[in-house]
């Protein structure tokens, strides 16, 4: 959930910065970050590849960032629901336990 929070920050500030010159899109290698963070390490920000640069230097791409926003709300439920489930079931453990 915390790596699903700094994509969601990201996209954030690319569409915020989709009229700003010579913006490059930021982005996550997000399989390859799910590992590093497991293994404590911070995020790895990267500039997002293969975009198609304006003339102004700026490569926000709004169909791009909307369909990321989306992807990452649906990771998130999923995440969050997830987890809901693996509490219910500690508590469920720790009831039948007394």
């Amino acid at each position: 959930m915390d790596l699903l929070s700094v994509r969601q920050k990201l996209v954030a500030s690319n569409i915020a910065n989709a009229d700003t010159p010579g913006y490059k899109t930021k982005d996550l290698n997000f399989q390859f970050e799910y590992f590093s963070l497991a293994q404590g390490a911070e995020p790895n920000v990267i500039n997002a590849e293969g975009l198609k640069t304006k003339n102004d230097g700026n490569n926000v791409d709004m169909d791009r960032e909307t369909r990321l926003l989306s992807e990452n709300a649906i990771r998130f439920n999923i995440a969050s629901t997830l987890l809901k489930s693996q509490i219910r079931q500690l508590r469920t453990a720790v009831q039948e336990g007394k």
